[in-house]
């Protein structure tokens, strides 16, 4: 490996067109030396004043690029699990976005491969563990000095969905954040899982319901909650309340500038998440450049990746059903 980790990104669309600028203006010790997209001239555009690179309209080629030394995937969930296997079978480090692979039983053989080589080679993107104030939460509720924690409640809401946004999609997109979050917040394993719905929004489009509360059981008898409300048509907001058997902590206020003008107050409210979490972002992405060139990986791993892949599915059928629905996890490979 040269001096600096040259790292091929797979996918150029919102987020990986974001990773490319990020791996080239932001972080550092890294540099971008190829891209894949089956769509070429977004991938082109994407990269656009990076000397150096290649570009590829298929992901296998990319990982054979010349300079390639680690992988960063942001294509489409679909694709993940080829992508990943094929990674790993080149030995090359992976920085996955989430969803690690959106079914469960690919995610579990995503698991079961990376427990054949022996070692990690996997960090999935779960960038909350990154943010300061989720940092700070997760600090607090492990010093015990506010007691156990008995519930978290979760809000999660976007200006609006994309066009084939669907109804499943608000869970297994949307709520596979605070599935980790809640998982890595409290320690432990979700276990089961009731979705409510509300009456539809005017502002969702037609047959997709929004908003919905989502519950869920902890192995350890707490609970949490998420309102998910992806059209609410105003901003981009996510908070997370720990309530305790001593006190309680709140996160994801917005801390914005306030300007007061004429009588009245108006304070800015993010539009995007990656306008939300940008500096959350920065940090995960360093800190897997930096493990890279140590020769190691951290961060989340797979079996996180697995674990929002089952509860997510199970979240889907409570959904769908509308009743309670267990999460079976498979055993937990040995490390």
């Amino acid at each position: 490996m040269g001096d600096l980790l040259g790292v091929a990104v797979l996918g150029a669309g919102h987020m990986g067109a974001d990773h490319i600028r990020r791996l080239d203006r932001v972080v550092s010790g890294a540099r971008v030396v190829a891209v894949a997209d089956p769509d070429t001239a977004r991938a082109q555009e994407a990269a656009a004043g990076i000397a150096g690179l290649s570009v590829h309209a298929e992901a296998e080629a990319a990982l054979g690029a010349p300079g390639v030394d680690a992988v960063l995937i942001a294509s489409p969930g679909p694709a993940h699990e080829e992508a990943l296997l094929a990674a790993f079978a080149r030995g090359l480090p992976v920085l996955c976005e989430k969803p690690m692979v959106p079914d469960s039983a690919g995610a579990l053989r995503v698991v079961e491969a990376e427990a054949r080589l022996g070692t990690r080679l996997a960090q999935i993107g779960f960038m909350r563990r990154y943010d300061g104030e989720y940092r700070r939460l997760r600090v607090l509720l492990d010093s015990g000095r506010l007691g156990r924690p008995l519930m978290l409640h979760c809000t999660h809401r976007n200006v609006s969905s994309p066009p084939d946004f669907t109804s499943a999609m608000l869970i297994n997109s949307s709520v596979s954040h605070e599935i980790d979050a809640a998982r890595w917040l409290l320690g432990q394993e979700l276990t089961a899982v009731t979705v409510l719905r509300p009456a539809s929004s005017a502002g969702a489009p037609g047959g997709l319901l929004d908003p919905q509360f989502v519950l869920f059981e902890t192995e350890r008898g707490a609970l949490v909650d998420v309102e998910v409300f992806v059209n609410c048509g105003f901003g981009y907001q996510v908070r997370c309340e720990a309530v305790c058997e001593s006190g309680s902590a709140r996160i994801g206020d917005e801390h914005t500038m306030v300007v007061t003008s004429g009588g009245n107050a108006r304070e800015d409210v993010a539009q995007d998440y990656l306008v939300r979490f940008a500096d959350a972002y920065d940090r995960e992405v360093q800190a897997w450049v930096d493990a890279t060139r140590r020769g190691e990986v951290t961060g989340p791993g797979v079996w996180d990746g697995y674990a929002a892949s089952v509860v997510a599915e199970a979240g889907v059928r409570a959904l769908e059903s509308g009743g309670r629905v267990a999460v079976d996890l498979a055993p937990r490979p040995a490390p």
